[in-house]
């Protein structure tokens, strides 16, 4: 990775710069980003989170850790099968949306098998090889150093374990493509813009799409980082993916 700059949407920054502005992003876009979220994807990531899910195997009593859980969606589905006996650690760099995601689960009265800790996902302060499944959607492309977090949510992943990435990704359909670089590139801000007040951290948001890593070179970063058995689906014609890998 280069270390003088780093991708912002489209700008150029200083590592540092993006951290601090990825922080600002979700801070001011937490409280709505639910209902943004639905709007958005016209309600269709509760399908691709499910799916997700589904793809990591994970089973009563076992251990996930979801990294960047935001407000806590994967979470709530991963508790659904580890049970109360087992556990599922969110984790999220920025408190404002780590605070949603404990009180929506809270309030739900998924307390029990729950633990929230702030931290960021370059390094993870948890024991190596603790985790049977380790999970992050929709949160690596707003990472600083994806390589880092990469190798270190290998170390937390237990031998025999699997990780489950769910990212926007590349369009794999033509006839869809342009399609969609006008419905995102033009409609998200300005949906964001009306409902959260807040057309600037969309626009990111969509742009960070566009510079996040294809499926192959994901793949590729996530073989460098230690895992093997590595695979992707492409859903709803590759705008997102999701990469499921292990370790042995």
């Amino acid at each position: 990775m280069n270390t003088d700059t780093t991708d912002f949407g489209f700008e150029k920054v200083s590592p540092g710069d993006k951290t601090r502005r990825v922080g600002q992003v979700f801070s001011s876009v937490a409280s709505r980003y639910d209902l943004m979220n639905d709007l958005m994807s016209f309600g269709i990531h509760r399908l691709w989170k499910r799916f997700a899910v589904h793809l990591s195997g994970v089973r009563r009593g076992q251990s996930v850790l979801d990294v960047a859980g935001g407000t806590g969606d994967m979470s709530m589905l991963f508790h659904q099968r580890a049970g109360d006996d087992g556990l599922v650690l969110v984790t999220d760099i920025n408190n404002d949306m780590l605070k949603e995601g404990r009180n929506k689960l809270y309030d739900k009265g998924i307390v029990r098998g729950m633990r929230y800790v702030q931290a960021n996902a370059e390094q993870l302060p948890f024991q190596n090889n603790r985790f049977d499944c380790v999970n992050i959607a929709f949160g690596l492309r707003n990472v600083t150093d994806k390589q880092a977090a990469l190798c270190s949510m290998y170390d937390k992943t237990k031998y025999g374990g699997c990780l489950i990435i769910l990212e926007f990704s590349t369009i794999v359909l033509p006839q869809l493509k342009r399609l969609y670089d006008d419905y995102s590139l033009k409609l998200i801000p300005w949906l964001g813009k009306v409902v959260a007040n807040d057309e600037a951290s969309y626009r990111y948001l969509v742009e960070s799409i566009r510079m996040h890593p294809d499926q192959e070179t994901l793949k590729q970063m996530i073989e460098a980082a230690g895992y093997a058995r590595v695979e992707y689906h492409n859903l709803t014609g590759g705008i997102v993916a999701i990469h499921r890998a292990w370790k042995i």
